[in-house]
């Protein structure tokens, strides 16, 4: 598929912005997946190449965050086990769902999310007392939370983070940090399906890719800091303006 230079520019660039948003409080893929319907991809294919741009920051951030301490991998695997599970299953399942209705079903589902992650800080305190051990959270969470990410991927992060530290009482800086590690695993399994079946547009998600880890990079050393509310502010803006301009297109088209 051609996609123009000024499209391309702006599309690494919301990349990069997606990886700092994502670094810092999860909700990268909110931005990345309607900037690539609004240049005209199809929608399996902006899903599938969203994985692929998606893994560099959430790897970069991961790898990140494990050298600070933040985050003990191994006591996530059995979470990050039953979350590849569910991440196959929705890879699998998205791309036997039809084109079309995935087209006129995307907009709303992805004001449905924006309209979430708008309410999402009201469910999540800087510290909470844990309802649920860390291994409950991640076994029964794990394959759903994995199967949306597999099967669509916008607010999976803002999911993680509120179940972290809203259910197993996780501070804000750990429960991002353990985050990006069920993050990366659901992105790199269902991206390994896309590849399979070729709908990934390589040469865009790698472009994206690099931008999207320079994001993350800056993001995770900052790591939920007191100055980024702007960020949020115009993450929104962003979102809204691109969700907009998706249901002018469906309207005209």
């Amino acid at each position: 598929m051609d996609i123009g230079a000024v499209q391309l520019i702006i599309l690494c660039a919301g990349a990069m912005f997606a990886g700092f948003v994502d670094a810092v409080a999860g909700g990268g893929g909110i931005i990345t997946i309607p900037l690539l319907l609004s240049v005209g991809i199809p929608p399996h294919a902006a899903i599938a190449t969203n994985k692929l741009q998606a893994s560099f920051g959430s790897c970069t951030a991961m790898l990140r965050y494990r050298r600070s301490g933040l985050v003990v991998i191994r006591n996530l695997l059995p979470g990050v086990l039953v979350t590849a599970i569910g991440a196959a299953a929705g890879a699998l399942l998205i791309q036997r769902t039809d084109a079309a209705m995935l087209a006129k079903v995307m907009p709303w589902a992805l004001t449905a999310i924006l309209v979430f992650i708008l309410a999402a800080p009201g469910l999540i305190e800087e510290s909470s007392k844990a309802r649920l051990p860390l291994l409950a959270v991640c076994l029964i969470l794990g394959p759903l939370i994995g199967f949306y990410d597999g099967f669509f991927g916008p607010g999976t992060g803002t999911f993680w983070v509120i179940a972290f530290s809203a259910l197993a009482g996780l501070d804000l800086k750990r429960a991002t940090a353990s985050t990006k590690v069920m993050n990366f695993t659901s992105n790199i399994i269902s991206l390994t399906l896309f590849l399979l079946t070729g709908r990934v547009l390589l040469t865009i998600g790698l472009l994206m890719g690099m931008s999207q880890l320079t994001g993350a990079w800056i993001g995770s050393h900052m790591v939920i800091s007191r100055g980024t509310r702007w960020i949020r502010i115009f993450m929104i803006i962003v979102v809204a303006a691109t969700i907009i301009d998706l249901f002018i297109r469906q309207l005209s088209g």
